[in-house]
């Protein structure tokens, strides 16, 4: 298959057009990392060239000063199709690839995930959001590190339902992340004594109209309408959603949202609305620095929690591979996350944390409230601060999970 330039970085190592040659016989060994992302459709804002980006960041930064190994990132667009994604994989891994990063778009992770145990390589998940990749289809290969459904749900779904939006219509994308992030948010809501009034799905990614789904739920009497979708979807039902003065008659509640929603929109139309995220450039002075660092590469767009994601799981990737040794770690890539999960995380995105036995990275989920225009003062300052929720805390119990690595 021709993979297309179009869209890679110039930071790149080299282009997904170039095959791969076999690592020298002498000399350093080489790492090679394949970044799958959107970088054209409904996620590339929210993925894409940024999250190249930050993986550049991450292996530049690791890099600075010379290691006994080199590192080589490619990129490429899987057009959120599992086959195209699969097919992509197979070839690099063919051709000598380790890991397989990012990885936006659950029904894509997926498959990917499967390739990737099937090969014993690397997924390293920074984007998709569906817990089952931790849960029921954990895999020794895959990592996901900083967010997912039930993160998302447990806090934004319950702590509205909490703050007395105690009725809901859920509005779904009709694929494994919008029915997970129903599943989860339907339990929180009734966990907190709530109550489901409806819900329904639409075809995914093929709508842009959400007029008739949006009037649905509103007359179903429901206090709140929860987004269960991400990207341009959820911005465009935000969009129509004030278009039809819904936010005059029930709470707008986007079960997943970036910055980079929050800007395209602006805050006239998001102002008050709640979202969850696993990093804020602006929490900290590490995220602020990373933060900046992003900015020379990528001026107008500020990194998110997906786009942070890349940089934290390749950094700490690299780590394992200097500690177990570049061609230890080529050998499998099942001991190198078993290595990984045993190594203690810490980088400036997201500060300290681990990787629990099921793949998923632990730190802690912030609760953030969109400001006010009047109380926003530079361009990406976007979010206050509501709660913070401990890392053991935010994720889901290992005991419900069903990963067969807990159980077996």
């Amino acid at each position: 298959m021709t993979i297309s330039r179009r869209g890679l970085l110039a930071t790149s190592a080299a282009a997904a057009t170039t095959p791969l040659l076999p690592a020298r016989a002498q000399g350093k060994p080489k790492i090679r990392i394949g970044q799958l992302t959107d970088l054209s459709g409904t996620y590339r804002d929210n993925t894409g060239p940024t999250s190249v980006a930050c993986s550049q960041e991450a292996i530049d930064q690791f890099m600075a000063g010379g290691r006994d190994f080199e590192v080589e990132l490619i990129s490429a667009d899987h057009q959120n199709k599992p086959d195209v994604a699969s097919s992509l994989a197979r070839q690099w891994l063919d051709q000598g690839v380790d890991v397989i990063s990012d990885v936006p778009t659950s029904s894509v992770a997926l498959a990917v995930a499967e390739v990737c145990r099937q090969k014993d390589k690397i997924h390293l998940n920074a984007s998709a959001t569906v817990a089952t990749l931790t849960g029921e289809q954990c895999s020794p290969n895959t990592i996901v590190w900083s967010f997912d459904t039930y993160e998302n749900a447990r806090s934004t779904a319950g702590a509205m339902t909490k703050r007395g939006a105690d009725s809901w219509f859920i509005l779904t994308a009709d694929y494994a992340f919008g029915h997970s992030l129903e599943l989860f948010g339907k339990k929180f809501i009734t966990e907190n004594g709530g109550k489901v009034l409806g819900s329904i799905r639409y075809p995914f990614p093929e709508t842009t109209d959400f007029s008739s789904f949006l009037l649905q739920a509103a007359s179903s009497g429901a206090k709140a309408i929860g987004l269960a979708n991400a990207g341009l979807d959820t911005q465009n039902a935000i969009k129509q959603a004030f278009e039809f003065g819904l936010n005059q008659k029930m709470t707008i509640a986007p079960l997943l949202m970036f910055l980079q929603d929050v800007h395209s929109l602006g805050l006239k139309a998001t102002q008050g609305l709640v979202t969850t995220e696993s990093f804020y450039w602006d929490l900290n002075d590490g995220t602020r620095r990373f933060a900046q660092n992003i900015l020379k590469r990528t001026p107008k767009n500020m990194p998110n929690q997906a786009q942070a994601s890349c940089y934290g799981s390749v950094l700490h990737y690299l780590k394992a591979v200097q500690q177990m040794g570049a061609a230890e770690a080529k050998k499998s890539g099942a001991a190198t996350v078993a290595a990984m999960k045993r190594l203690p995380t810490e980088d400036d995105a997201f500060g300290k944390g681990s990787i629990g036995i099921n793949g998923r990275g632990v730190f802690p989920a912030y609760l953030f409230e969109v400001k006010k225009p009047e109380e926003s003062k530079a361009e990406w300052d976007l979010y206050k601060l509501l709660a913070t929720t401990p890392g053991p805390e935010a994720v889901r119990p290992l005991s419900e999970t069903g990963c067969k690595l807990v159980t077996g």
